[in-house]
């Protein structure tokens, strides 16, 4: 490694674990806050909080990585040609592309390394984070496969459902237990499925079996839909369901096939697959992106404005890739064109930046 290539990458180390720690410490803090009551109500240990916020942090960084990277490469090239040493290595030849080759290096790098991270670290600690929260802090008990099936206790109540649909909010696969005070079977409903409207559950392709106390025999009635209201909103569902975000890609893959061998849309779990691919590859792009910004901020309007006008770049890009995974759950894009069509976008745009900065 040449020094000027050596030089680049310790300045970008550098900044990114300044940038990360008062990112991360930023957003650790505030959810210590917004979360804190939620513990005090239980009367939980402040410890267990910790723990929950430590096993929380890696997720935090996953997330935060590619944008504090992009902040730092900002902040050194910003750096560089406000004490014109991008003015002095031009003049002694060294064009702008010259310098990519340090920063591309380091864009690669980090996407394998924030791969890795995401698969390895990530499942391992969001799904103890889950289970506190769920568990100790709201108090919803609840048995949940490793696969498809969920099944959830309430009060006099257990409900299984085969498959939740995150994007539509859908159940299907429904069977409904209910029972009374001895626990004895008062009455049963199947339905094919079931979708949350107005505050109620409108089942479809429902057999509902209720217990004739006097004969001890059970009536069954069929019905196309039924309107039925017990214990279970989609937030439940949406805590109890293992989330993409708690697999791998092996994991996530092999939940996919096992949903659509049943028959059942995947989507929603397939744009978080490719999502898996495509979030680490922002590490280049986002890269790319800050030397052209920084490079074309001019040293009268200073390091700040540069700063400034990443985070807004920076907030755009966020905004675009949830908008563009949104379309998917909404069924409007393919999985594969939203989990990367954010990617393509400001990869054109790093590309114009480039092309009118050196």
């Amino acid at each position: 490694m040449g020094i000027l290539n050596k030089y680049i990458t310790q300045e970008i180390v550098k900044y990114l674990f300044i940038v990360m720690v008062l990112v991360v410490g930023l957003y650790v803090t505030v959810d210590f806050f917004e979360k804190i009551d939620n513990f005090m109500e239980q009367n939980l240990p402040i410890t267990l909080m910790i723990s929950f916020l430590a096993l929380k942090t890696p997720l935090i960084i996953a997330q935060m990585f590619p944008i504090s990277l992009f902040l730092s490469v900002i902040m050194v090239f910003a750096l560089m040609s406000k004490h014109n040493e991008v003015l002095a290595l031009k003049s002694s030849g060294i064009s702008v592309y010259t310098l990519l080759k340090p920063v591309l290096g380091i864009g690669v790098v980090f996407s394998v390394f924030l791969f890795f991270f995401s698969e390895i670290m990530v499942p391992l600690t969001i799904t103890h984070a889950n289970r506190i929260w769920q568990e100790d802090v709201r108090k919803k008990p609840a048995t949940v496969s490793r696969e498809k099936n969920i099944w959830i206790q309430a009060d006099r109540s257990i409900y299984h459902i085969k498959y939740y649909n995150p994007a539509s909010m859908s159940i299907h696969g429904v069977t409904l237990y209910f029972f009374d005070k001895d626990f004895s079977l008062t009455r049963r409903v199947d339905a094919e499925k079931g979708d949350f409207v107005n505050e109620k559950w409108v089942l479809e392709n429902v057999m509902e079996q209720v217990l004739d106390t006097d004969t001890g025999k059970y009536a069954a009635n069929f019905y196309e839909k039924m309107e039925t209201v017990f214990d279970l909103v989609p937030d439940d569902l949406g805590i109890v369901v293992k989330k993409s975000e708690e697999m791998n890609f092996s994991e996530l893959h092999g939940y996919i096939q096992k949903i659509e061998s049943d028959g059942y849309d995947a989507s929603g779990y397939k744009v978080d697959l490719y999502a898996k691919l495509a979030f680490p590859f922002v590490c280049i792009i986002l890269c790319l992106t800050g030397v052209g910004i920084a490079l074309r901020v001019t040293r009268r309007e200073g390091t700040g404005i540069g700063i400034a006008i990443g985070i807004v770049t920076a907030f755009l890009y966020w905004i675009f890739y949830s908008f563009c995974l949104s379309l998917c759950y909404g069924e409007v894009l393919p999985p594969l064109i939203a989990a990367w069509m954010a990617n393509l976008v400001f990869l054109c745009f790093a590309a114009v930046m480039l092309l009118h900065a050196d």
